[in-house]
């Protein structure tokens, strides 16, 4: 595995990690090239446990060391001081280490429901810190899987992965069909669609927990308009948490967490 020191922000082999704060060229250049960022000695150590391959490595001196450790011989390491990091990514790169890693390919959603009894399916969420905060909120509390739509945000974008401290390599997560598509493959599954949402038919969390369903896909909404039509019609129950204080509602990756511990707790 070469150790290359490099010296200039224009280095053609530091493409990868160009303009990391530019979010419409991440979303052309990270799925079109098979491609996502992994930021930390931590985060890179859970990617390659859940199998995931580096291209290459990005790192300052004082890192060279655990990167080595982590890499062996699988990728090639670029040496660069912290002023051509950041040059090269835009922002300062605190932690020292950035990997430029493969994409693996999503399982099915058929292969991700198999086993589990309890999945979060994100809707539309478009806050990438949300989303790390959700899939850290699952790894944390029991969830097996995270279904997420079409138009949900990266789970592998790098801000994502580094709110979610790596545990979106830890917690099986696909892509969903639309509702036409995925409320009949949920259901053949066996799948209680649960939807948390404020309405006048809406069941306390507490409630809907004691009624200890065997399977449960939980649906949070996106940050502003909450479930879509889509969702609240595919859904078997429309769930809500009790609130006080004149507060009407919490944050999407709140409201997981509590959801999640909830259920967690409910026999089944």
């Amino acid at each position: 595995m070469p150790v290359i020191s490099l010296d200039s922000a224009d280095d053609p082999r530091l493409t990868d990690y160009r303009d990391l704060t530019d979010v419409s060229l991440r979303r052309v250049s990270e799925p079109a090239g098979g491609l996502y960022i992994a930021e930390s000695s931590k985060v890179l150590d859970r990617a390659l446990r859940a199998g995931h391959r580096p291209r290459s490595v990005l790192v300052q001196d004082k890192f060279l060391a655990d990167a080595l450790a982590l890499v062996g011989e699988d990728a090639e390491v670029y040496v660069v001081p912290a002023e051509i990091a950041e040059q090269v990514t835009g922002y300062t790169v605190h932690r020292g280490l950035l990997a430029s890693m493969h994409r693996p390919a999503l399982a099915s959603v058929e292969e991700i429901l198999r086993d589990a009894r309890l999945v979060v399916v994100l809707e539309d969420i478009v806050d990438h810190t949300n989303i790390g905060a959700a899939f850290r909120s699952a790894a944390a509390l029991g969830a097996d899987a995270v279904l997420v739509t079409p138009r949900c945000a990266d789970p592998l974008y790098r801000r994502s992965v580094r709110v979610s401290m790596g545990t979106v390599f830890q917690v099986p997560w696909t892509r969903l069909p639309e509702w036409s598509e995925a409320t009949p493959l949920l259901h053949e599954a066996g799948f209680h669609l649960a939807a948390m949402a404020l309405s006048d038919d809406a069941v306390s969390l507490d409630a809907f927990s004691a009624a200890g369903h065997e399977r449960v896909a939980l649906l949070m909404g996106s940050e502003g308009d909450g479930l879509s039509r889509g969702a609240l019609a595919a859904a078997d129950t429309v769930v809500t948490i009790p609130m006080a204080g004149g507060v009407d509602s919490l944050n999407v990756a709140a409201a997981s967490a509590v959801a999640l511990w909830e259920l967690g707790r409910a026999p089944r």
